[in-house]
């Protein structure tokens, strides 16, 4: 199953959840309304009792209470968590990592994801850490990969060596990337709604009774106790629904895992010290646990009598599918071995020589040449099947661009205070003109001299990179920015607006680089509504998708005729060997595309993987990819939310 059938899947399985959840909540509503009718009756007795408009009354009118209740408690939660990663770290009391962090255990963990974000093709998730428990787990939150933010325990930063960390991480990985997150908040808002009733109904009980009429307060206690019995049940097959669809999305982020690493020694190696450790990956400290337990790595809580309420395989079962001569006796061994000293990771990553002793930064140690490129020269079928994954191959050029990317520069983009300036650096003209005065004069109008002064220190730093590296150090920018205010943010977006257009034309790398910071923070702000999945069809976008189209066939600087041969070709891949091209110039390639990327985003799956594919073969064809063509297919991808692995090279 590809990324574009996993969106089409994820639809699928939210439509059922929305079901089986509807057909609990119509259950509890007709459970409640039994009790609401029942208390009535007993209370009218004496008075000749009641008829049956006024039962309807009740019904009624205990119907919308309910319903109002519910729908109340999930969309109150659901807005609580509206900020989406980062709001469900704070939760459970994680606290945010610094990137250009130097503790040994934190530099490991940030490395190891920002290797992944820059393999996978998408910005690099904010980091938490739980410090205060010792047991190994970890999760991903969020509603789209631009929100998204790990966590991961003490436990597990202190425990695993680099192998099983990045096993885990790979884990997390494949949960932002297969869409697992949205999914997983949806679950949390609709068991806040039902467990609201059980809540209420225990207030009522408790509060309920008190009167001196024993005998009229009798139907009234009794029916708050079937509300708060009703409530609870609700809330039994509401769990037992959110451990059936976490049971087969940890099956699916393990072989991912696998997947992404090319092998299985690191993530059995961490589920292997789970089964060792005292603590295993139980979460004894943190808030509201038991919300994100569908979320984790391993089981938050120990393991219920029933497996029906059990988030996670059995962990001998998972150990086994990844190893299957795996021997549960060496469980009750490395029992017998941590019970006396726990393991240390780091110790581990020294003896294994991931980095020298002293410095225990858990890094390989990688060529410093230019890496190769994982895979270019293949079909556009190929290439978009790599969508949303990433290989082992992927991974190692992912951990290759990281290691070239200067320590300085990879600060500068890894920290709130200088990541704006290190971004807007990257569009300032030499500082031998006078163009680049004028520059720096619309950085200090719209965000002060200070940013200004900063940039202008910066700009021949950061107009050095090379080509492959912009974009990268762009992707560690990007959740710094994010810390900023929206109006920070919008500032910041006007002046790289205005540097792109400062000369009167507009480079490719220009054009990519102020979309897709516009459309992060677009992401960030708003990512409930900007992640979901579209259904839109490719007849309604022609105009859009054909300047695309030809927009990539030229970038690679091929003469005019092998330019529009591109383009033929790759029209005919999506509307028929009769395609023609439309001649969208009404407006700049520039404002056409901006009109359209909303459209294209709202897609159906299907109809985005073929035009992903169409995109690949315009670029394909002539046998060359440039920096222009590879800096736009990602960029293009990144704003139809298709994570697209690097693959400049």
């Amino acid at each position: 199953m590809n990324f574009f059938e996993h969106q089409r899947a994820a639809k699928g399985t939210t439509l059922k959840l929305v079901l089986l959840f509807g057909a609990a909540v119509l259950a509890l509503v007709a459970a409640i309304n039994a009790a609401a009718v029942i208390a009535l009756v007993y209370l009218t007795k004496d008075y000749g009792g009641i008829d049956a408009s006024s039962i309807l009354a009740v019904v009624i009118v205990v119907t919308a209470i309910t319903l109002l209740v519910i729908a109340g408690g999930t969309l109150f939660k659901t807005i609580s968590l509206r900020q989406g990663g980062t709001a469900v770290a704070a939760a459970v009391g994680a606290v945010p990592v610094d990137p250009t962090t130097t503790d040994p255990q934190l530099r490991r963990y940030v490395n190891i994801v920002e290797e992944m974000s820059l393999a996978s093709g998408v910005p690099a998730p904010r980091l938490f850490v739980m410090p205060g428990e010792p047991g190994i787990n970890a999760f991903a939150a969020g509603f789209t990969p631009a929100d998204a933010a790990i966590a991961v325990t003490g436990g597990a930063l202190a425990q695993l060596n680099r192998d099983e960390l990045q096993g885990v991480i790979a884990h997390e990985f494949s949960h932002i990337l297969n869409g697992d997150m949205r999914l997983n908040i949806r679950l949390i808002g609709l068991l806040s709604g039902i467990l609201l009733i059980g809540m209420i109904g225990l207030r009522l009980l408790q509060f309920g009774g008190r009167g001196s009429d024993s005998k009229r307060a009798l139907p009234l206690v009794a029916f708050a106790f079937a509300m708060m019995v009703l409530g609870y049940v609700g809330v039994f097959f509401a769990n037992v629904i959110k451990a059936a669809v976490a049971r087969q999305r940890e099956w699916l982020a393990d072989a991912s895992a696998v997947q992404f690493t090319r092998q299985t020694d690191g993530l059995e190696g961490a589920l292997k010290k789970i089964g060792g450790i005292p603590t295993g990956s139980r979460l004894r400290n943190s808030r509201n646990a038991a919300e994100v337990s569908h979320m984790l790595f391993g089981e938050g809580a120990r393991r219920s009598f029933t497996s029906l309420f059990a988030t996670h395989p059995p962990l001998t079962d998972r150990i086994r599918a990844l190893n299957p001569s795996f021997d549960p006796r060496e469980i009750a061994e490395l029992q017998q071995r941590y019970a006396n000293q726990a393991p240390d990771g780091l110790a581990e990553d020294v003896a294994a020589g991931f980095a020298p002793a002293g410095t225990a930064l858990g890094r390989p140690t990688l060529a410093p040449e230019q890496p190769a490129n994982p895979g270019w020269h293949t079909s556009p079928e190929q290439v978009v099947s790599r969508a949303g994954t990433f290989t082992s191959d992927d991974l190692k050029y992912g951990a290759a661009l990281h290691a070239r990317i200067p320590d300085d520069v990879r600060k500068l983009a890894s920290q709130p205070t200088t990541a704006p300036a290190a971004v807007i650096a990257l569009l300032l003209e030499p500082s031998s003109g006078g163009l680049h005065v004028r520059q720096l004069a619309s950085v200090n109008e719209h965000l002060g001299p200070t940013q200004a002064r900063e940039a202008a220190a910066l700009a021949d730093r950061m107009r050095a990179l090379p080509p492959e590296l912009r974009l990268p150090v762009v992707a560690l920018a990007l959740p710094q920015i994010a810390t900023h205010s929206r109006a920070e943010q919008d500032a910041l977006i006007t002046v790289l607006n205005a540097l792109a257009v400062a000369d009167e034309k507009v480079t490719m790398f220009e054009y990519c680089l102020t979309r897709l910071v516009s459309n992060y923070v677009l992401d960030t702000n708003d990512p409930a509504r900007r992640s979901k999945v579209g259904s839109g069809s490719l007849t309604g976008v022609r105009p859009v998708v054909t300047t695309l189209l030809a927009t990539l066939a030229v970038a690679g600087g091929a003469d005019q005729n092998v330019a529009a041969q591109s383009l033929d070709i790759a029209l005919q891949r999506l509307y028929g060997d009769n395609a023609r091209p439309e001649n969208p110039r009404r407006l700049s390639w520039q404002q056409t595309l901006d009109e359209g990327w909303a459209a294209l985003d709202a897609l159906d799956p299907r109809a985005k993987q073929a035009l992903v594919e169409a995109m690949v073969e315009a670029v394909l064809h002539d046998g060359t990819v440039t920096a222009a063509e590879a800096e736009l297919l990602r960029a293009a991808c990144g704003l139809m939310h298709v994570p697209l692995p690097a693959l400049l090279g």
